[in-house]
């Protein structure tokens, strides 16, 4: 199920949809940056080719995020079991 927001971008009203899931993890990678929500969302609106989805790069960040803590992670129990 999507659920929808409404944000203000470039001076207009615009709404994004995305699945609670994705919405918990874009407000706690915009919480971790310590910045807003609206804060966040105009970042990666900036950041995007204007073909592409606003939604989709949403997604695209919070997978980025993801992959960079599994990537820690993994090179942190590396260094682990090494010592």
């Amino acid at each position: 199920m999507l659920v929808k927001r409404s944000v203000s971008l470039a001076g207009h009203r615009t709404s994004i949809a995305l699945e609670p899931e994705f919405w918990a993890e874009v407000e706690r990678l915009a919480n971790d940056k310590g910045v807003s929500l609206a804060a966040f969302i105009r970042a990666i609106d900036e950041g995007r080719t204007p073909d592409s989805n606003l939604a989709s790069q949403l997604r695209l960040a919070v997978l980025a995020d993801l992959n960079r803590q599994l990537v820690r992670q993994d090179r942190a129990s590396t260094v682990a079991s090494e010592g």
